[in-house]
């Protein structure tokens, strides 16, 4: 195992055997605790012996993202009990229900705006982060954010998770979404390992059709106007990455018809039966071919041309994609 990861699990597991001893320690029926005890006290020899995170049936390395969620996981998927399996099983659901219902509505119409988008998690949790906010204080503006934490299934949707609370609570604070993007960094960096971070846009819209975005090291967002697309370059780097990070904003204003278009790589990274990357240029000329469509509608034909130009490839990764479009 990475020693960073391993070091993580280790303070993981010493924080969890304090707690349990102190709760031992007050408690008259306390078998199912000292038999919870055992279990950390055997992953900590685990970790000394270096036998840590190797299943024990057949000696591969258990999956990452599952010693991150349970540090006491034993099995790799393979070699699960059929009760173990099964109650991954009913944990993955909740997940996906609970992850489901952190998503913002669909069809939105707000003060000259329409959005909408597709998010679409490659298993049963995404990693990918989509939101868009909207508060009484601030009337006639919101917020929308997409981004994409590093890693794959549950290790990410927590990271995911972790960036919508984050979010959430920073949009209240009225920064500039430059300064806003750079305090997220900062707490993410803070309360996660080092090892992980987040490439992300998040941006501010008006009801007069301004729009304030920065891009922390994720797909560069397309701008339709005046029926021509231009790519919005990445401005910083991914959210947690370092300690300190400096972004920039980027100031536009759509007319009507104009819209924004924000996607994950599950996208362009897509790959045809040939090996071909869909890519960003593809996309580009999608959107300018569907100008005049609304944002369900632009969703609904750049899907419909990934699925042609895969011809029945697998898509490997959660795919994303919101379109923002000034009405009026």
């Amino acid at each position: 195992m990475e020693n960073i990861t391993e070091n993580f699990l280790r303070d993981q597991l010493l924080d969890r055997r304090q707690r349990l001893e102190s709760v031992i320690a007050g408690s008259q029926e306390h078998a199912q605790l000292s038999q919870l005890l055992n279990e950390v006290d055997s992953a900590l020899e685990r970790i000394t012996d270096g036998t840590y995170g190797i299943c024990e049936v057949c000696h591969d390395p258990v999956e990452k993202e599952r010693l991150i969620a349970d540090p006491l996981v034993r099995y790799c998927l393979d070699h699960l009990t059929p009760e173990g399996r099964r109650a991954l099983e009913q944990d993955l659901e909740l997940a996906s229900q609970m992850q489901s219902a952190l998503l913002p509505r669909q069809d939105l119409h707000h003060d000259g705006w329409e959005i909408n988008y597709h998010y679409a998690p490659h298993g049963p949790v995404s990693g990918d982060y989509c939101d868009l906010i909207f508060r009484e204080e601030d009337s006639g503006n919101f917020f929308f954010a997409l981004g994409d934490a590093a890693g794959k299934g549950v290790a990410a949707s927590i990271l995911m998770t972790h960036l919508h609370a984050i979010f959430r609570t920073l949009t209240a604070s009225r920064l500039p979404v430059h300064q806003m993007v750079a305090r997220a960094s900062r707490i993410f960096r803070e309360t996660t390992m080092s090892t992980h971070f987040a490439t992300l846009v998040c941006g501010k819209a008006t009801s007069f059709g301004h729009v304030e975005i920065t891009n922390a090291g994720h797909c560069p967002p397309l701008l339709l106007h005046d029926r021509k697309v231009t790519k919005l370059e990445k401005s910083g780097l991914p959210v947690g990455l370092f300690w300190e990070g400096e972004y920039s904003p980027q100031n536009l204003t759509l007319g009507s018809g104009d819209c924004l278009l924000l996607y994950t790589d599950g996208l362009s990274e897509t790959r045809s039966p040939g090996n071909e990357e869909y890519g960003e240029d593809r996309l580009a000329r999608s959107l300018e071919r569907f100008h005049a469509l609304s944002p369900r509608e632009i969703i609904h034909a750049c899907l419909k041309d990934l699925s042609e130009f895969r011809s029945g490839a697998p898509i490997l990764d959660d795919l994303t994609l919101m379109v923002i479009r000034r009405a009026s």
